[in-house]
């Protein structure tokens, strides 16, 4: 399966989970959100092989009317950039600029549930907890720049790999009800993976990278949006 159809799949089913979801009767109305997220490495794994990044996602939030609201179906989908760096070599006889340009990004399709308030009170806390598909993908690019015109930069590819590999998350959160129709939702969460093979460095060692995220979105009811159809 090549690099592109991995990441395709878990739209497509991120798109038919929200289809579905949207006609789940419930007493209390799903969400579909937009997040920011800040995610920082934890650990010796992840700390060695990446850094602090930022990216989004899109989530979804099917609550179940028994019991009580209580208890909601969550399917999710994410990207983030671990790693963006570059370093700068000069010849010193030719005053030849070369950089070296390095990108490691990380994503997840994750399918779960959450506990806690679903209803319409206005401060909604929850804990919840996911499994996910974990993908990461790393590039290192050699560019001679030109600083008069960009698109005549010289660039030559030394590296590109792509990795999938198991995980789970757990998450803290609390979910704000807006006007009943939208919502602000924050918090928490604990991301591992397991048995990614090692991506900065040599060899393949594998390793069993741990991130915290904190993450804040906003959020749109499947009634508001079947409102405005």
């Amino acid at each position: 399966m090549t690099p592109r159809c991995q990441l395709h799949a878990p739209i497509a089913a991120l798109l038919a989970l929200a289809g579905v979801l949207c006609a789940f009767p419930a007493q209390a109305a799903g969400h579909l959100g937009l997040y920011g997220i800040q995610m920082t490495p934890y650990g010796t794994d992840a700390g060695r092989y990446s850094r602090a990044g930022f990216g989004g996602g899109i989530q979804v939030v099917a609550p179940l009317p028994r019991p009580a609201n209580l208890l909601a179906g969550v399917g999710g989908l994410e990207f983030v950039n671990l790693l963006s760096e570059k370093t700068v070599f000069q010849d010193r006889n030719t005053m030849l600029r070369v950089e070296q340009q390095t990108n490691q990004h990380y994503g997840r399709f994750y399918l779960g549930a959450r506990l806690g308030l679903h209803g319409h009170q206005f401060l909604r806390p929850y804990a919840g907890a996911n499994l996910s598909l974990n993908f990461y993908g790393i590039s290192t690019d050699v560019v001679v720049p030109d600083d008069s015109d960009r698109e005549n930069e010289i660039r030559q590819s030394l590296r590109s790999e792509n990795h999938v590999a198991f995980g789970y998350d757990g998450t803290l959160g609390l979910d704000l009800d807006i006007a009943t129709r939208f919502n602000l939702d924050g918090g928490v969460r604990y991301v591992k993976t397991f048995n990614v093979p090692q991506q900065l460095g040599e060899g393949s060692v594998p390793i069993n990278p741990e991130y915290f995220q904190v993450f804040l979105g906003f959020g749109v009811s499947f009634d508001a949006m079947g409102a405005n159809r």
